[in-house]
């Protein structure tokens, strides 16, 4: 009889209890005042009807229930009793936000009830539950989100889509209706696993929905009636416009409760902006990119830097908007660059200041249109440099030929003659020019800087590199250099802009030979002199120079010398031979030079000639008024044809003077046009015009531009840059291979490129010349199965 009688005591205990509880419960849920009494007699009622009553728990919930059902009906009475929107959100949001209060404040005395229908301990329902997952919380969220909000919803998400219309259309209204929607939306759902499922669903959805619609309705009415350029402002407007709404009406981390704020995961904020944003930009952009873009090259053209910044910025939101722009500027650029070279050609043809001035002047004039228009984005960078390296290694206005007449090599392509312009260009700098000297120190460095910068872009590094030396080697050996600390700083430099390091290490090396020349020259003269022959070694230089650094054709040009020369050789040569025993000399005279006394009855002039030049002039010297035909003079000076007519030209046709030293009969276009019968003779009336007027005493240097090689070493030289090219490709090949061990065709040439592209492109014809030498001297051999499959063999 116990049992029955514990019962009806439990059963008396809820009936009695709930009475004086329910008060409460009910001024909770309408926000009316609540004594501290009733507040903790609350809390010992719940929690002795939960302990004393196994069903006590579910009578308090389906009781506490009712009561939260009945008082959201009559909420969603009060709400429906107005008709117009406004008013009806008004409502609504007033309702929502006092019910969503109490939210937080009616589960905390139901604290045992929720332990009890859990059926844990107090103590672990604390340390494991957060508030959210109060089941009395959850109980009055699903009441309300059933009972007022899923009648209901349609017409607040409507109501609030018409208020953000009207807004979008420039008409005022109170923003807060809008958000208050927004946030019962955010507030309701009471999933664990995804707090915004109803938002999203719903509220979002329609948002996004509503922005594509009215967009749609307005942007090609608009672009019709504007043009691209004012739509372009507009779309970005209104893109910038929708963005600032979004912070506004769509749920953001700061649009959440507190609870929520510890839940909400940054990646779902950040994907319903980029929903909106993605929608905008299709209806507003993507769906007008052709339309746009077809204004790209002509405001490129018309360097329209402004609209162009503005178009880059709204394609860029479009995937690969950007890739036709990018095409676009490529082709302005090959276009323009090519033709400001082509209609420049005549001057830039024969002036390497000009031309390197004119490379320079569109590398900046680039350079701006992308800082400007496309704020340097590092892929319109990159468009720059393919489209400017295609007009610096471009062949139409200088083509270079660089003949092989190795057996087996096929023809080279033509080559861009800008790095045997740019290397002139540096000579004239670092030489002793007028260009020279009027520029400071610091202008001489900004503008090897410049070509440097130019540098980077040329295709064929080594040609450059071929006359950087030969230019060079002219500077140190005629002393003609502007200055020494600029020469060194200048290897440097081609050192850190990435130059092979056997190339820059040879250079360097000749600034040391110089150096032990000056050494060397010293301790001779010192020794001669105690010989007793100081008058001659007062008048002479001599430069030993090692092969290996200063790499020259090993051909050497036999010329007969001047007696005093001739005399003065075998002394040096014995003199060297004490000091550096094992060591052999051999005499580059076509690299030498010197000064004369040239007299006649105008005055008397210094002449800085060639050694070739001292030979012609030194023919006269027991004669002076002979005239002397071709034939004696190959006979006196015992040159080479080519030379001897190159050598005569330079004193018959000088083109800075006025009188030349020699003259000649009868008249011909070029060297090769003299006769055997072609006489020679010193002009009498030679002398130095300044002003206008003519000079009795002066200096004069016939040395000019020749160079200090032969038709044959130039040749060679040539020959050279080819078959280094060679040698460098097999040596990239063997390396390559021997790391692989197997390695097909294609990604063979992929790599092989990369290794090379510093110093030259090497050609697939090259390439594919020395795969089959390698393969024939053993270093590599095809897969027998595929045949564009290569193997190493060690």
């Amino acid at each position: 009889m116990a049992a029955p009688m514990l019962k009806d005591k439990g059963s008396l205990q809820f009936e009695d209890k709930w009475d004086s509880m329910r008060p409460t419960v009910l001024k909770l849920l309408r926000q009316e005042p609540v004594t501290r009494a009733e507040w903790q007699d609350l809390f010992w009622d719940v929690h002795s009807v939960c302990l004393w009553d196994d069903k006590g728990p579910g009578k308090v919930h389906k009781a506490l229930q009712d009561d939260i059902l009945e008082f959201i009906k009559q909420a969603q009475q009060r709400t429906l009793t107005h008709q117009d929107d406004t008013a009806l959100l008004k409502a609504y949001i007033a309702e929502w936000r006092k019910f969503f209060t109490q939210c937080s404040y009616l589960p905390k005395p139901f604290g045992q009830l929720e332990t009890s229908l859990a059926g844990k301990t107090v103590s672990s329902v604390q340390k494991k539950n957060s508030p959210e997952d109060s089941i009395v919380r959850k109980l009055m969220l699903d009441s309300w989100n059933q009972s007022i909000f899923s009648n209901i919803k349609q017409r607040l998400q409507d109501s609030a889509m018409k208020l953000v219309h009207s807004e979008r259309m420039g008409e005022a209204f109170d923003s807060q209706l809008v958000i208050g929607v927004r946030e019962s939306y955010v507030n309701l759902c009471s999933d664990p696993e995804d707090k915004l499922k109803i938002y999203k669903e719903n509220f979002e959805a329609a948002y996004i929905e509503a922005t594509e619609a009215f967009y749609k309705a307005q942007a090609p009415q608009y672009l019709a009636d504007n043009g691209v350029q004012n739509y372009m402002k507009y779309a970005d407007m209104k893109l910038k416009e929708e963005e600032q709404r979004a912070m506004r009406y769509l749920e953001t981390r700061k649009g959440c409760d507190s609870v929520q704020k510890k839940s909400l995961h940054i990646g779902q904020i950040a994907s319903q902006q980029f929903q909106l944003t993605e929608c905008c930009v299709h209806v507003l952009v993507t769906a007008f990119k052709e339309t746009i873009l077809a204004e790209c090259s002509v405001m490129i053209k018309r360097n329209e830097t402004d609209k162009l910044l503005l178009m880059f910025q709204l394609l860029d939101r479009v995937p690969d908007g950007i890739n036709p722009m990018l095409r676009d500027l490529e082709e302005h650029i090959k276009n323009q660059g090519l033709a400001d070279m082509v209609a420049a050609a005549e001057t830039i043809t024969s002036d390497s200041e000009k031309y390197v001035e004119q490379l320079l002047s569109l590398f900046n004039i680039f350079s701006m249109l992308v800082k400007k228009a496309f704020s340097d984005d590092p892929r319109f960078l990159t468009s720059r440099d393919k489209a400017y390296k295609h007009v610096v290694n471009d062949t139409t206005v200088f083509r270079l030929e660089l003949p092989s007449k190795q057996k087996g090599v096929a023809k080279t392509q033509p080559e861009s003659k800008c790095p045997e312009l740019l290397a002139n260009y540096c000579d004239m700098l670092l030489r002793k020019t007028p260009l020279s000297k009027k520029l400071t120190s610091d202008e001489i460095d900004a503008r090897l800087k410049d070509v440097l910068l130019v540098l980077k872009y040329v295709q064929n590094k080594d040609v450059f590199m071929r006359y950087h030396k030969a230019h060079l080697t002219r500077r140190l050996i005629l002393d003609s250099s502007a200055d020494s600390e600029k020469e060194e700083n200048m290897v440097e430099w081609l050192r850190e802009v990435g130059m092979p390091a056997d190339y820059v290490n040879k250079l360097a090396r000749m600034f040391q030979d110089i150096k032990v020349s000056e050494d060397l020259n010293s301790q001779f003269k010192e020794a001669i002199r105690d010989k007793g022959h100081g008058s001659i070694a007062d008048c002479v230089n001599i430069k030993v120079l090692n092969a290996g650094a200063w790499a020259r054709s090993s051909e050497r040009v036999f010329v007969s010398l001047p007696m005093e020369l001739e005399d003065y050789i075998p002394e040096v040569e014995e003199y060297y031979r004490k000091t550096h025993s094992g060591r052999k000399l051999q005499w580059h005279h076509l690299m030498s030079n010197g000064i004369i006394t040239f007299k006649n009855k105008v005055g008397q002039y210094d002449l800085e000639v060639t050694t070739f030049q001292m030979a012609v002039l030194f023919s006269w010297n027991q004669r002076p008024l002979e005239r002397i035909p071709l034939e004696n003079l190959r006979l006196a000076t015992e040159l080479p044809d080519t030379e001897l007519r190159r050598t005569l030209w330079s004193l018959v046709a000088f083109p800075k003077i006025k009188r030349q030293v020699l003259v000649y009969e009868p008249e011909a276009q070029s060297p090769k046009d003299f006769q055997e019968g072609t006489v020679f003779w010193v002009n009498q009336e030679f002398g130095l015009i300044k002003n206008g007027k003519l000079q009795k005493r002066g200096k004069i240097n016939l040395i000019g531009r020749l160079q200090l090689s032969t038709e044959r070493t130039r040749e060679e030289d040539n020959e050279g840059i080819i078959q280094l090219r060679i040698l460098r490709t097999q040596e990239a090949i063997v390396k390559i291979m021997k790391m692989r061990k197997r390695i097909s065709n294609a990604q063979l040439q992929t790599e092989l490129v990369e290794i090379l592209k510093n110093m030259f492109i090497p050609s697939k014809k090259m390439i594919k010349e020395q795969i089959e030498w390698l393969i024939e001297h053993k270093y590599m051999r095809r897969d027998e199965d595929n045949i564009n499959m290569f193997i190493y063999m060690a």
